[in-house]
């Protein structure tokens, strides 16, 4: 089967003694594509290289995350804006809001959101979202701006019927890591309603490790545990899901 790992942060310290390997094992469970969400400036460096090293496999976002917004965040958006003048970047991610960790520079989240969601329309590329303890304000921002142009990734969606309704009738993709396996998320019964064209899979790695490696660090080969999750909830096969959600994260990318 054909997979794309729609999310994950390969570049970070975690894979600095074995980052070979990982794609390695990656490609051999059917990856054939790695997204990879920005953070800030201070790991750009570490993205970029990687993109370079495993060129066509290893594909980077451009973005400012919302955990990232603080004093010196138009600093930040200025290197973001700079980027995305120079060449073409698969999305823009990823951005958002974020209240779980803290909400001192909440204003500045906002304000830092709609600037980046203005940019993935500019550029005609996706925005890729990040919506922690903040979904309802994410969708009600991204209702904001939908011209009929906006398209993205909900990542890491854990919501209710009622959210990803929402989210789909905005022309938005809800992206379904390792959370779907854990026994008390209660994704499953979400996901069960949900259409799998609607769907695209991701680790967040090295996040968000599914069942049976949670506790340890993420990677990209066990999508197929996520494929194999939402083959038991949709009745379907794996090979079904695989086709179905790597159909959707090309339409998204565009390759």
């Amino acid at each position: 089967m054909n997979l794309i790992d729609t999310h994950c942060h390969l570049y970070l310290p975690e894979y600095a003694s074995d980052l070979a390997e990982v794609i390695k094992r990656a490609s051999l469970a059917g990856v054939e594509k790695f997204y990879l969400p920005a953070i800030d400036s201070s790991s750009r460096s570490a993205l970029l290289r990687l993109e370079k090293e495993f060129p066509g496999k290893c594909v980077a976002m451009t973005g400012l995350h919302p955990c990232s917004v603080k004093e010196d965040y138009q600093t930040e958006l200025k290197i973001v804006e700079d980027s995305l003048e120079k060449r073409t970047f698969a999305a823009v991610g990823e951005v958002g809001l974020d209240f779980y960790w803290d909400s001192t520079f909440a204003p500045e989240q906002y304000l830092a959101f709609h600037q980046q969601i203005e940019w993935a329309l500019h550029y005609h590329v996706p925005v890729i979202l990040h919506s922690r303890d903040s979904l309802d304000q994410t969708i009600e921002i991204i209702r904001e701006h939908q011209n009929g142009n906006l398209i993205g990734i909900f990542h890491c969606f854990s919501g209710s019927p009622e959210s990803a309704r929402q989210i789909i009738e905005l022309g938005f993709y809800l992206g379904i890591g390792g959370v779907v396996t854990y026994k008390n998320a209660g994704l499953d019964k979400t996901l069960k309603h949900i259409d799998l064209r609607y769907m695209v899979l991701e680790t967040d790695a090295p996040y968000l490790t599914p069942v049976p490696f949670r506790g340890k660090r993420n990677e990209s080969s066990y999508l197929k545990y996520i494929v194999d999750k939402l083959a038991i909830i949709k009745e379907v096969s794996s090979e079904e899901v695989a086709n179905i959600t790597t159909e959707n994260a090309r339409k998204i990318f565009g390759h």
